[in-house]
């Protein structure tokens, strides 16, 4: 009898089973994008190979209404316990209660802040740490060397300079009379940031004061980037929004219809490119204006714990252990190589053989001087710059006329955010 209880407990071991203990069962969300997806699959693959009492069980949505999603599914008390949510959905998302602090029992803040680059700090609200990122992106300027070499560019010497970046573009160009054959810089895409945070600090000043609780854009710089970037359509021709119809359709334009020179994109598009372009191509940082001043915008996508996941100590601590693993050297390199977004580790940042790779590289140094802009409602905000540079390009409207429109509509966006 003893033989065959004995017999009972090393079959339970051999199976990962154990006595007394039921198997914690976390679901996790996130949007649909190919590369996100596999990468996961692989790495909750791997967990629950490593952690027999605990499955997880990825779910998806399309990108437009994912948002709705989390909000329908958390306010009925069901769906994800950990949620991938973007670092500008983090104020809305932590009021509106769809994400809970995380656990500092199980992630200290000592940890956090000695292992994560400091752009993660950006989501630490009264105190409380709401997600942390597998990954961080930069922007940078891909371009087309085949094209270069075509319209007799040297492929080697991207622009450094928003003027050499449109006399590039106007050599890629091809038009017949009014119409485009081919365009030097796909418009859209990460425009929105471009001009708000990139182009605004370079011209020396942020798109919003240190609190957040103050539009700084509404005159004399913002004016400035929005009539920049809107007469490299108007007036230089470079391109014309929505050659490519569809809010991914620079990139594609880019990668599969060779028919667009040159974008601006995240780090978080160059598993695509490798995956899809077959031409030759390359990176640089982005160019600046004649004084040399540099900016960036950096952002993230991260991990976070909802209130089904304190609805036991067990889960709880499920949650944190899947967040720990998915945050480890080893999951943000494979990441790194399917998705091609930038570790978050300090330690693999510094890396020399990253900082110096062709095509990471200058995302990285982009990193060194990215700002992580706050947003109050990150699609509202987003939106709003949308819509003023539409005013110019589609209405007609003067750039002056429209960023004050935008500053006013975003004002009142920080405003009631305050004032809830």
């Amino acid at each position: 009898m003893k033989h065959s209880v004995r017999l009972v407990i090393a079959l339970s071991l051999l199976l990962g089973l154990s006595f007394g203990a039921a198997q914690v069962q976390l679901t996790y969300w996130q949007y649909e994008f190919n590369t996100r997806i596999e990468a996961m699959n692989q790495l909750i693959e791997q967990f629950n190979a490593e952690n027999p009492d605990i499955v997880v069980v990825q779910e998806t949505f399309p990108f437009d209404s994912y948002q709705q999603q989390v909000a329908s599914a958390i306010s009925a008390g069901q769906g994800p316990d950990v949620v991938q949510l973007f670092y500008g959905y983090v104020s809305a998302w932590q009021r509106a209660g769809y994400v809970e602090p995380l656990p500092q029992e199980h992630l200290s803040h000592e940890w956090i802040e000695s292992y994560f680059i400091p752009m993660v700090e950006s989501v630490k609200i009264d105190g409380e740490y709401y997600g942390l990122p597998t990954a961080v992106r930069s922007l940078a300027l891909f371009y087309n060397k085949d094209m270069f070499r075509e319209a007799g560019l040297d492929p080697e010497s991207p622009p450094a300079t928003w003027t050499e970046f449109v006399e590039a573009a106007k050599a890629l160009t091809v038009a017949r009379g009014p119409l485009f054959e081919r365009i030097g810089y796909g418009f859209g895409g990460q425009d929105h940031h471009l001009i708000r945070t990139v182009l605004t600090n370079q011209l020396g000043t942020p798109p919003y004061s240190a609190d957040n609780r103050e539009v700084l854009y509404g005159a004399g710089t913002g004016e400035e980037a929005l009539r920049v970037w809107s007469d490299w359509q108007l007036e230089d021709r470079i391109g014309v929004l929505e050659f490519i119809p569809g809010t991914s359709g620079y990139r594609e334009g880019f990668i599969t219809q060779e028919n667009i020179g040159m974008i601006i994109d995240g780090s978080f598009a160059i598993g695509q490119v490798q995956n899809g372009a077959q031409f030759d191509w390359g990176v640089a940082e982005l160019p600046t204006f004649d004084d040399g001043v540099q900016a960036n915008y950096g952002s993230f996508w991260m991990n976070g714990v909802t209130p089904n996941a304190y609805s036991s100590p067990e889960k709880l601590e499920a949650a944190a252990r899947f967040i720990e693993f998915v945050t480890t050297e080893a999951a943000m390199q494979l990441w790194l190589d399917v998705v091609g977004e930038l570790p978050a580790a300090r330690t693999m940042i510094e890396d020399p053989e990253l900082t110096s790779d062709p095509v990471y590289g200058a995302f990285i140094a982009g990193l060194a001087y990215a700002e992580a802009t706050q947003f109050v409602d990150e699609l509202a905000q987003r939106n709003v710059m949308l819509d003023a540079y539409n005013r110019v390009l589609l209405e007609g409207m003067d750039p002056a006329e429209s960023i004050a429109i935008a500053a006013a509509e975003d004002q009142a966006l920080l405003d009631q955010f305050a004032a809830e």
